[in-house]
């Protein structure tokens, strides 16, 4: 076989070697990753989500790139984060929290965007309406009915007429929350006193400032009293303030009760939007969804030492006890 016709076959076969692996090529997906801090609730979502996607046979190293970054509570860091990512031009980004979700709709009008654990994205601005936003985004919410919270309260410290409430004014779904609250309690004889906690660093002080003017404290899924729970706990503890929070992650670090959205759950549903979008769906074409799950967990220990008895049916209708 002379030279040229080696070269030949050796180009033609190099050719339908790149053509084969094409196809191959382009189902390798990339994915990334924003939080606006770490913590139990903020870190189960994404678990959920990587699980959902590896559920759909999307594994990391194989056929997806997955990359997870941190904005530690900073919504500073969190643009940078996004614009980086937006460079990388990843196939999908999930947002997680309020702050994350709306540095990356800040950051790209073309690349898809799964927020997560956002209580109210209308009022973020990430998308127009709960329905599908014929944007490049869409996501799943974690925002609760506030009456059954309410009832909560009412079941575990039946004279409770003060409520206080720890959040970040900054941060648009404890904005959306405080609202609701301020209308709905007076409703049922009670009403909200506030503590304003612009960092997670000001979470302690903002508890001290209400001893001696609530009944009980109540958190929302604000991401610096999330993140700082321990402070909360401490300020509980030493006034006999009983803690009611509305993430079942909090009760593992010291809250009564909350009954809340199961995170975990919460990344699957997210990451099932995401595989569609993986898959070819445009996400302007998926609506925005809300979870259905809902978990009570208590905490007896947290509560003996906050002054409170758990009533028997509270304990009864709980999915996790806490020891």
């Amino acid at each position: 076989m002379s030279l040229v016709h080696s070269s030949i076959r050796l180009l033609g076969a190099l050719t339908l070697g790149l053509s084969l692996g094409t196809p191959v090529l382009a189902q390798d997906k990339s994915v990334a990753v924003l939080a606006i801090v770490e913590h139990i609730a903020l870190d189960a979502a994404r678990d959920g989500v990587r699980q959902a996607l590896a559920d759909a046979g999307f594994e990391e190293g194989k056929n997806l790139r997955w990359q997870y970054q941190s904005a530690q509570g900073n919504t500073g860091t969190a643009a940078q984060i996004a614009r980086k990512f937006v460079g990388d031009r990843p196939d999908v980004i999930v947002a997680i929290a309020t702050p994350a979700a709306q540095a990356s709709v800040a950051a790209t009008r073309d690349i898809p965007v799964v927020y997560t654990a956002v209580t109210d994205p209308v009022a973020a601005q990430l998308v127009p309406a709960w329905e599908a936003s014929g944007t490049n985004v869409t996501g799943v919410s974690d925002q609760l009915e506030l009456l059954p919270q309410i009832e909560l309260i009412k079941q575990i410290v039946p004279e409770a007429k003060r409520i206080g409430i720890v959040y970040n004014p900054g941060e648009a779904n404890s904005v959306v929350v405080i609202k609701q609250l301020q209308e709905l309690l007076p409703q049922h004889g009670m009403q909200l006193v506030e503590a304003a906690a612009p960092r997670t660093v000001d979470v302690g002080a903002a508890a001290r400032s209400l001893i001696g003017k609530v009944d009980v404290i109540y958190s929302t899924t604000d991401n610096n009293v999330v993140s700082a729970y321990e402070s909360l706990y401490r300020v509980g503890v030493d006034a006999k303030i009983p803690l009611i929070a509305s993430d079942s992650g909090s009760v593992e670090r010291g809250a009564i009760a909350a009954l809340g959205v199961g995170y975990y759950d919460l990344g699957l549903q997210t990451g099932r939007q995401v595989v569609r979008i993986l898959n070819g769906e445009k996400p302007g074409d998926i609506a925005s969804e809300t979870s259905n799950k809902f978990e009570l967990y208590v905490n007896p220990r947290a509560a003996e030492a906050q002054g409170v008895t758990l009533p028997e049916s509270v304990l009864k209708s709980a999915a996790k006890i806490v020891e």
